[in-house]
């Protein structure tokens, strides 16, 4: 099992880009008159809900622009109560470098949300070894170190950058954690697919802790797979039916886990989750989720395993967290967390939506 350090200055250090959302609501973009502003990136989600739900110490390696934006952002990282570690960049006044932005509708019934990006010139695809003092930043100590794949695919340089971290957090001690968030687009300008499977190959080599699904496995990693379509959304089968070749191919990685979603609209959503920790499996209870915004979930789900692991809680119970505070972070607008830790462990041991007086 894994072997967590019980002390150190940061529990939680993530490395990846910040973005802005802007978010209309259920309106779609081409109707939209009015727009919420939500501060976001996987990693720094998740060391956001560390910090702001479970009350514990966290940093953020992130890109930061010197400019209205990035000021807006690093305002949300403070209020997150989330420690920052910046490479800054200079902006042009015009063309950048520029902090990326993502747009993200709500949907609502059976119209699906729709997201696109502009991640032109984007400062964290500037990031390359030796922007960040590993050495500063580790010296306090650091218990958890997380990074992720949309981080990896935005230059030839991220995934170094990534792995120089993996190797300095686990001099100093950290568990390290990845998720593999695999996405396609992004990957089609950063090479192809037979680049990501390298990359990530080479990334997950250094991890204790993955975070991915099926199809990020097979995607992601080239391990081959029952195909994802053939079994239900929250039949966890094929997932745990790729296990044995994660131990065989992957042997430092030690627990994998992944949400089991169910879309019935948008707005409608079955939720469950799944997890694998040398070679035993285990999976969360099934529950209806009614669901302000989807976006974000699956970090919420990540923050509360990684939680219920650094706090010592045995596999199962950690994967009721997660599935616990993901489940709740879908009930809040935006992309990090507004639960307390606790309504996620009320929750976690059975609790119900009844009034509380």
């Amino acid at each position: 099992m894994l072997e967590i350090s019980s002390t150190g200055e940061i529990d939680f250090l993530a490395l990846g880009a910040m973005v802005h959302r802007l978010d209309p609501g259920p309106i779609p973009f081409r109707k939209a008159s009015d727009l919420r502003i939500h501060v976001s990136g996987g990693e720094f989600n998740c060391a956001a809900n560390l910090s702001d739900c479970f009350r514990l110490s966290t940093g953020v390696a992130t890109a930061m622009v010197d400019s209205p934006v990035g000021d807006l952002i690093h305002e949300r990282v403070r209020a997150m109560g989330v420690r920052p570690f910046y490479k800054m960049f200079e902006h042009d006044g015009v063309r950048g470098p520029n902090m990326a932005t993502v747009y993200s509708d709500q949907g609502a019934g059976v119209r699906a949300p729709v997201v696109f990006y502009n991640r032109a010139n984007e400062a964290a695809a500037l990031l390359g070894p030796g922007d960040f003092d590993w050495t500063s930043i580790t010296s306090g100590g650091v218990r958890w170190f997380h990074s992720g794949g949309i981080f990896a695919a935005l230059a030839a340089t991220t995934p170094e950058v990534i792995i120089e971290g993996m190797q300095a957090a686990k001099a100093a001690g950290a568990i390290v954690s990845f998720d593999l968030n695999f996405r396609a687009k992004l990957w089609e300008i950063a090479g192809g697919l037979e680049t990501a499977q390298e990359t990530m190959r080479r990334i997950v080599e250094h991890v204790d802790v993955l975070v991915g699904n099926e199809e990020d496995l097979q995607m992601g990693l080239g391990l081959t797979g029952p195909d994802v379509e053939s079994s239900g959304k929250l039949d966890p089968s094929a997932f745990f039916a790729m296990m044995e070749q994660v131990a065989e191919s992957l042997p430092s990685v030690k627990v994998v886990a992944t949400t089991l979603r169910e879309v019935h609209s948008t707005n409608r959503h079955e939720w469950s989750a799944v997890c694998w920790v040398e070679g035993e499996t285990f999976r969360a209870p099934t529950c209806e989720l009614d669901v302000v915004d989807r976006v974000g979930g699956g970090d919420g789900f990540a923050s509360g395993l990684f939680y219920g692991l650094l706090s010592g809680r045995d596999p199962e119970e950690a994967l009721r967290l997660g599935w616990a505070h993901g489940a709740l972070l879908t009930t809040f607008p935006g992309d990090t967390t507004m639960a307390t830790r606790e309504q996620v462990e009320a929750f976690a041991e059975g609790g119900s939506a009844r009034i509380q007086r």
